[in-house]
């Protein structure tokens, strides 16, 4: 038990203090929790705005494929890619889902769609410092940003993720253990030759769709206001923004998206995700992510994009009015607790609860919500056990951005699956906090010093958000 940080949980448990509004993401919330939970429009978008976000759906969850085909609003696919349709990265909307290890296979493990690798090289000099800093992760001469493990008929896919998993115990001061799952990545059969020397790896998982909207209409000041990178105030958090390359404005901009912040707003995210997921170009992407030294052809749609602005903006309709649900049980006695405990142990100082949006004409809908997403939107050192030593703009090989916790625990409801943080390897919220080192060490072990009890409490509010 935390003696005197904590003090007496009777004391709080009934206050106003742990009290909560379930609607996480204002007007927009909507109420069901059930396997759709994540795939439904915000709760105030009116009807002929539903027609829209109806459209950007059929792109989202339709398949493409290989061109020329009869359906030219839906063909040059590849001719490298990860997966053939955004749905199935993004199940239902939710996280990916990792693929399961089996032992009869050849590789070790099944094809993986929602879980891929990124791939860089090192830095070599202080000019390719400079242009990393300001224009991202240096791609692999011959595999480019991202290992893809499928193609089309006419070309050999990239090579195959192998990954495998030991286990490590934590053992809790009273005494219970609890059994972490450490993942181990390898690529396997690289049809193209050696990769660059020092290899830059890092695994992604897919995150779940739901909010984005409302994140990116969070002010930036009020974002910046937050950020702390050389911890002035000593309480050892010290958030940092990340400043990226943004396509349509070619200027440097805040990072809002992705793991590491690396993308600045949901257009500039969807353009990147067509071009190195499915190999499809669109207005902000030219090019896809293969080389030249790979066989790739050209494009036949003649040089123009596969993916058009009307169809890139119906996308992104789509994904910035996805609802967040409401909270569940949000008056129950555990809840309230767990909400104080959450407060009192410190997770608050990252996964800030609290936001009001901006306002955007062609986004009322989203415009001026007081949401709860518990996001600070920065960057933080998680320690060694998470780093991925694989530099993205301003984010260093230890930092990631502090994830949005709303929703987070219906992804077992909507996928069947539950598995946390960037590479997925939490398989429980449990977990997830367990794996928290560098900046949110002395918050893991203020958890790790709460009674059985309390543990359950704390674990039981965050299922609830």
């Amino acid at each position: 038990m935390l003696s005197g940080l904590l003090g007496s949980l009777s004391a709080t448990a009934s206050t106003d203090i742990n009290k909560q509004d379930p609607r996480m993401g204002g007007a927009t919330t909507v109420k069901q929790n059930d396997r759709n939970a994540f795939s439904r429009p915000a709760a105030n978008l009116p009807p002929m705005r539903q027609l829209d976000f109806k459209v950007g759906n059929s792109f989202f969850k339709a398949p493409w494929v290989m061109a020329p085909a009869s359906t030219t609003a839906r063909d040059g696919l590849g001719p490298l890619f990860n997966t053939n349709a955004c749905q199935n990265c993004h199940i239902k909307d939710g996280r990916g889902v990792v693929p399961a290890i089996n032992h009869e296979l050849a590789a070790g493990t099944e094809a993986a769609v929602s879980l891929f690798l990124r791939l860089s090289r090192p830095a070599e000099t202080e000019e390719e410092k400079q242009q990393q800093a300001k224009f991202g992760p240096l791609n692999d001469p011959i595999y480019g940003g991202q290992l893809q493990n499928f193609a089309t008929t006419r070309i050999t896919p990239e090579g195959e993720m192998r990954l495998s998993y030991s286990t490590r115990t934590v053992n809790y001061p009273d005494g219970s253990t609890t059994e972490l799952r450490v993942p181990h990545y390898e690529l396997i059969n690289l049809a193209y030759g050696k990769a660059a020397d020092g290899l830059e790896i890092s695994p992604r998982i897919a995150p779940q769709m739901i909010g984005l909207g409302l994140l990116e209409l969070l002010k930036e000041d009020e974002i910046l206001a937050n950020a702390d990178p050389e911890d002035k105030n000593g309480d050892g958090i010290s958030g940092k923004a990340n400043r990226v390359w943004d396509p349509i404005t070619e200027s440097t901009q805040l990072g809002r998206f992705g793991w590491k912040a690396g993308q600045s707003g949901l257009k500039q995210q969807n353009a990147g995700a067509f071009a190195g997921d499915m190999g499809l170009t669109s207005p902000l992407h030219a090019g896809t992510d293969c080389t030249d030294t790979q066989p790739c052809e050209l494009s036949a749609s003649g040089g123009e994009p596969e993916v058009t602005e009307k169809t890139l903006n119906h996308v992104t309709f789509y994904t910035q009015h996805l609802a967040v649900p409401a909270q569940r049980d949000h008056n129950h006695p555990d809840v309230e607790a767990g909400y104080g405990l959450f407060n009192q142990v410190g997770c608050q100082q990252c996964h800030t609860e609290k936001w009001v949006t901006g306002s955007a004409a062609d986004r009322p809908e989203l415009s001026d919500q007081k949401i709860r997403p518990f996001t600070d939107m920065l960057l933080h050192d998680m320690g060694e056990d998470l780093a991925d030593h694989r530099p993205e703009f301003l984010a260093d090989g230890r930092e990631w951005r502090t994830a949005p916790l709303w929703g987070m625990s219906l992804n077992k409801v909507v996928t069947g699956q539950e598995n946390y943080l960037h590479d997925g390897r939490a398989r429980t919220i449990e977990e997830a906090i367990l794996w928290h080192g560098g900046e949110a060490e002395q918050i893991k072990q203020n958890f790790m010093q709460l009674s059985a009890q309390e543990r359950k409490q704390m674990l039981h509010f965050l299922e609830s958000i």
